[in-house]
């Protein structure tokens, strides 16, 4: 067993989306995978890195042909308890080759960019994704931010001295991963650069989450009114250029042109 399949065998990914800073994430992905899917009801997607189901189970409850692919049996086994009509598989993102070329309307990449530590791989699940999906079709991917780990793991949490003399952070506080440490954290400049050598076409990028990782506390406490200002604030402020970077999660939206 690998040491993300031991990790995901303990962290309730169940119970991840449904807490309100992640609710915040959850809420606002659906939001644009509808806006960019509403004119093909019935549209095939296809969820890699899919976890317990979160959004395979949401988008096949509206009507979609979702088909997921998740690495860890433990996930894979909660998904398929669900009973829903979402077809699940074992596998990753380097290798969807039991699906043909063309095979799919959309592809979710919401997980495996977390848990891709070199350009290489990261490159080979962005053209994995192209190649099943038609042209013309979409491809969602999700990042988790660099400035995110700094401000939080790195001086919040005070492993700030620590990471530096290990290597793990370079002099411009850039992030260095391996799998030792499960994430991977990337910056914008990254995202432009491997969308662009994978020949893919960026329709819009968002911040996922916004200012809601670093409210937790704060998000737990407010009452329901509050909250929902909250989502109505993200959702009119996540496209802004000067948040995006700094929130935990970025979500590009890619068109794949053939």
């Amino acid at each position: 067993m690998t040491r993300l399949e031991q990790y995901y065998n303990k962290f309730n990914e169940e119970r991840r989306l449904t807490r309100r800073h992640g609710n915040v994430e959850f809420v606002t992905t659906m939001e644009y995978i509808r806006r960019y899917l509403k004119d093909m009801p019935g549209a095939a997607v296809l969820d890699v890195g899919a976890g317990t189901g979160r959004y395979s189970v949401a988008l096949a409850e509206e009507g979609y042909d979702v088909t997921a692919v998740e690495l860890v049996k433990y996930n894979l086994g909660i998904l398929k308890a669900k009973g829903t009509s979402v077809k699940a598989f074992q596998g990753n993102a380097l290798n969807l080759s039991r699906f043909g070329d063309s095979s799919f309307d959309a592809a979710l990449l919401f997980g495996p960019m977390y848990h891709l530590y070199t350009r290489e791989d990261k490159l080979r699940a962005l053209g994995e994704a192209k190649r099943v999906v038609r042209g013309g079709g979409l491809i969602f991917v999700a990042y988790c931010m660099n400035e995110y780990c700094i401000i939080t793991h790195g001086f919040r949490d005070n492993y700030i001295r620590e990471s530096i003399g290990r290597g793990k952070v370079r002099e411009d506080f850039a992030t260095v991963s391996s799998e030792e440490d499960l994430y991977d954290y990337v910056r914008l400049e990254e995202i432009d650069s491997l969308v662009e050598e994978a020949g893919l076409q960026r329709i819009q990028i968002i911040s996922a989450d916004g200012p809601a990782n670093y409210m937790r506390q704060t998000l737990n406490a407010m009452d329901e009114e509050t909250y929902g200002l909250f989502l109505q604030y993200h959702l009119a402020t996540c496209e802004r250029p000067e948040l995006l970077g700094a929130a935990a999660h970025t979500l590009d939206i890619l068109r794949c042109e053939k």
